[in-house]
């Protein structure tokens, strides 16, 4: 991959991801609080919703980098022509290598988050030196390989789907499509993906 290509890669997919985790925090911890075994208002209800927030502000950049930067890597990797029945394969492919090294970052910083979530008065800081002192680096690792295999059925379906629909628009255009048409063709890819409480559920 060039240069233009990893940078823009890295800080395109950083910024998106970062943007979408801080602006969306609130409802992902109503969701988590609803799914806790303890029950909602015994998880802290609607009090300090940004409990955990640190822990996403920090991982969130990262782990949307390193997913897109080798979701870039891997497809410039498998050269197929741009006709080729096996591009949505390539698709795959790079999709499913990209969740296994995001989730390297994903999740420690969802295992921490979670943590902090149903537990408003603990400090991010604290429950992740918490973990590390009580369970090791496993804890912080803890549910990864089903976070891996939940996380790639979708991403098969997402993001062969998304470049589908930029390359259907492109030709429609006779151009390349712009930021904001590849946004709008990941936008309705994700919108046909299942829901989040389905996939935490799996």
């Amino acid at each position: 991959m060039d240069a233009p290509g990893f940078t823009a890669s890295l800080v395109a997919g950083g910024v998106a991801g970062a943007a979408v985790d801080l602006i969306l925090f609130p409802l992902d911890t109503i969701k988590t609080r609803l799914q806790s075994p303890q029950g909602f208002n015994q998880a802290g209800g609607f009090r300090g919703i940004y409990a955990g927030v640190p822990s996403a502000a920090i991982g969130s950049f990262p782990n949307a980098a390193a997913f897109f930067l080798t979701y870039e890597y891997v497809k410039s990797l498998l050269h197929t022509d741009s006709t080729s029945h096996f591009r949505p394969m390539k698709h795959m492919l790079a999709a499913s290598t990209g969740e296994v090294v995001a989730c390297l970052i994903r999740v420690p910083s969802e295992v921490v988050k979670q943590r902090a979530q149903v537990s408003a008065s603990s400090k991010t800081l604290q429950i992740f030196s918490t973990i590390l002192s009580e369970e090791g680096i496993q804890g912080l690792y803890r549910g990864y390989k089903s976070t891996v295999l939940r996380e790639i059925p979708f991403s098969l379906v997402q993001f062969p789907l998304w470049e589908s629909l930029k390359a259907l628009w492109s030709w429609r255009r006779g151009r390349v499509v712009e930021s904001w048409q590849s946004a709008v063709c990941g936008a309705f890819a994700a919108s046909l993906g299942p829901s989040d409480y389905l996939k935490d559920n799996l």
